[in-house]
């Protein structure tokens, strides 16, 4: 395996003035089945994320509805007062329970887990906040409004958006400054090449949740399985080679609660794709 130097992935400067590794961690999967509850092994997962500074990894994803609570919370007790970290954040859903997910962007949930997640992060602002989704049912104005309000409060320090079609960008646009977009993005999910070309044209960050696939592309007879044999690597680390190499906006995020799977992610930055190799792989999905 790639011995794990996660400076090789590059930086990104989120919002222009936020400096990160462009390989994070997504801090969905220390959650407990069903992104419900605590983990089932909770000393591993504060384990992996003490792991995450060790690494090299600067760049923190999560949300108030993983757990919901539970990401947020173990976060701050493995990691406060996050010393070089940005941690970002994201709000818009309502947990009921196991698996399920409901929108609610109405401003005043909005808020509610703005705050919530300043007061279980132990923070003062969030560098990062993210709109987890569009609500259909709530007008987007007052959606993208409440946002901006956020920003002028100095309780958020950059916004992004999650789930988004380029058109969606824009209206926000005309609110605030998009400084991030969060989309499902992997090799074999290709939906979003527009938004990517056009966070690329616009030096807006892209952010691209399940980015092994939720885990289909590191399983045995994945069709990146022979490209990495030639790496001497696994084919979950040529995803997300794949996915460093597709564009200097691209932030991956993949998640773990094992610090095994942790420091095999890390590893990817040192895995560069001959062009041949990521022109094949570019060429197999799309």
């Amino acid at each position: 395996m790639p011995t794990p130097n996660v400076a090789l992935s590059g930086t990104f400067a989120i919002g222009g003035d936020l400096n990160v590794h462009r390989l994070g961690f997504g801090a969905m999967r220390i959650t407990g089945a069903g992104i419900w509850g605590p983990p089932a092994d909770r000393a591993e997962a504060l384990q992996t994320l003490r792991r995450v500074p060790e690494l090299g990894i600067d760049f923190i994803d999560t949300a108030d509805s993983y757990g919901p609570y539970v990401s947020e919370e173990l976060i701050r007790e493995a990691l406060h007062p996050y010393e070089g970290l940005i941690i970002a954040t994201k709000a818009g859903f309502q947990r009921p329970g196991p698996d399920d997910w409901r929108m609610d962007g109405r401003p005043e949930a909005l808020r509610r887990g703005l705050e919530g997640s300043l007061r279980r992060l132990g923070v003062d602002q969030i560098d990062l906040w993210q709109l987890h989704r569009i609500d259909p049912k709530v007008p987007r104005d007052e959606q993208f409004d409440a946002v901006r309000g956020f920003l002028q409060e100095g309780l958020v320090r950059h916004a992004g958006l999650s789930e988004v079609s380029v058109g969606d960008i824009k209206d926000a646009q005309r609110f605030f400054p998009v400084a991030t977009v969060q989309n499902r993005y992997h090799p074999a999910a290709r939906g979003s090449d527009a938004v990517l070309d056009y966070c690329q044209a616009n030096a807006i960050g892209f952010i691209p949740w399940a980015p092994l696939g939720s885990g289909a592309l590191a399983r045995s007879g994945s069709a990146l399985e022979a490209v990495a044999k030639k790496y001497g690597a696994k084919s979950s680390q040529i995803a997300l080679a794949w996915a460093l190499g597709k564009s200097p906006v691209m932030l991956p995020i993949p998640g773990t609660g094992k610090v095994r799977h942790l420091e095999e992610n890390a590893a990817a930055a040192a895995i560069e794709l001959s062009e041949d190799d990521f022109a094949a792989l570019d060429r197999l999905w799309r």
